[in-house]
């Protein structure tokens, strides 16, 4: 499938160092898994898309997902860092000079966090367009308020990649235009015109509402053009659902591992289970379903590397993907009967954390929806 062993071997192994207790404690009592991340971040796997004259690794999409899935694979939940993979692609191609050269050598050495992206909102939903939070200009800075929902691991971060209306969406002609991005100091906004409350949710994933009441923010911290915001964070919603993707793939491994070995080694009536066709053809199935859905999130990741458009294939990736992983654990858990309920199997967190890929970061629905508009040319659903 790729040429990535080396960086699958040294996950792994890193993995070995946080075996299924850690997570288990840190899913108990809501917990942020700050060694593993200061862990991931000494061994350059944080910095896997950072330039190396920055101090990163240099390296695609692709080995970034590799880094991911093998996280899940190894019963750990990439979900508390993957931000800072998936927010480069804005910084990247569209952060000043300024800006690469004061953050990034900084987020590559672990010594700043980037792991807060700030979209959503109650009132829009996946209508990102339709957002409420403003940024007026007042000399050289910018006034902001609004609201931002489910936004993870804003808690845990020291930067925050903000997408703000600059101009009312009544007042532009496209309404893609006018939203702008910010790349934010948290930890001077934190008090001052930033409020962060904690949602509690069914799996540890440092979900959080954002609150904004004149918060400032210097004008520099704008990523590119004024009203731009919403192309440049396409890339960044790109890269979110290939590398969302990956992770699904980790998941449907773990799991299919776990299924296979015990459908293999539990005896029933006298033999295997996995003897049984009831007990082995599902797991047949999930293989198949994880292996197609592999092909396309390494495709969706080659044509993001290549530099050519991959929205299809990365939505496409990111919907056969979760579908994957939730049949997958679906199917572990029904391997394992009662024993799958048991924390200490890890097979229950798993297949509560793998579950939000059905409606995060874009809900299947509109995944269909721009498949059936952009891809098959029908007509538009909404």
């Amino acid at each position: 499938m790729d040429d990535y062993q080396d960086i699958r071997d040294g996950v792994t192994a890193l993995c070995a160092e946080f075996p299924g207790e850690y997570w288990q404690k840190l899913d108990s009592s809501s917990e942020y898994p700050d060694k593993f991340v200061a862990e991931l971040t000494a061994s350059g796997y944080l910095a896997a898309l950072i330039p190396e004259e920055y101090g990163g690794s240099g390296l695609g999409v692709e080995a970034a997902g590799v880094i991911l899935e093998e996280i899940s694979r190894s019963g750990g939940h990439p979900g508390a860092c993957h931000a800072q993979m998936y927010t480069m692609g804005t910084v990247l191609r569209h952060g000043s000079l300024q800006q690469k050269a004061r953050y990034l050598p900084e987020i590559a050495n672990g010594n700043l966090r980037l792991q807060a992206f700030g979209v959503t909102e109650p009132a829009a939903g996946s209508d990102t367009t339709s957002i409420k939070t403003f940024a007026r200009r007042d000399g050289d800075k910018y006034i902001v308020n609004g609201q931002k929902i489910w936004i993870s691991r804003a808690e845990h971060s020291d930067l925050l990649l903000l997408l703000t209306r600059t101009t009312l969406k009544e007042q532009v002609t496209k309404k893609t235009e006018g939203l702008s991005l910010f790349l934010v100091d948290m930890n001077k906004a934190l008090g001052n015109g930033l409020t962060i409350r904690p949602i509690a949710t069914m799996m540890n994933h440092h979900t959080t509402e954002l609150f904004f009441d004149d918060m400032v923010v210097p004008a520099s911290a704008m990523i590119g053009e004024e009203g731009k915001g919403f192309r440049y964070v396409l890339d960044s919603m790109n890269v979110e659902r290939i590398l969302i993707a990956f992770e699904c793939i980790g998941d449907c491994k773990f799991f299919i591992e776990r299924a296979k070995e015990y459908a293999a080694d539990r005896k029933v009536f006298g033999r295997p289970i996995g003897s049984n066709q009831g007990v082995q053809f599902p797991i047949a199935r999930a293989y198949a379903e994880m292996r197609a859905a592999e092909l396309m999130t390494h495709e969706a990741a080659r044509l993001f590397d290549a530099g050519e458009h991959c929205g299809a294939e990365a939505n496409m990736a990111k919907m056969l993907a979760a579908d994957a992983s939730w049949n997958a654990g679906n199917t572990c858990l029904q391997t394992h009967g009662g024993l799958g309920f048991a924390r200490e199997y890890d097979i229950e967190r798993k297949f509560r954390e793998t579950r939000l890929y059905q409606v995060a970061p874009i809900s299947t629905n509109l995944i269909l929806s721009f498949i059936g508009e952009h891809v098959l040319g029908l007509p538009r659903s909404f």
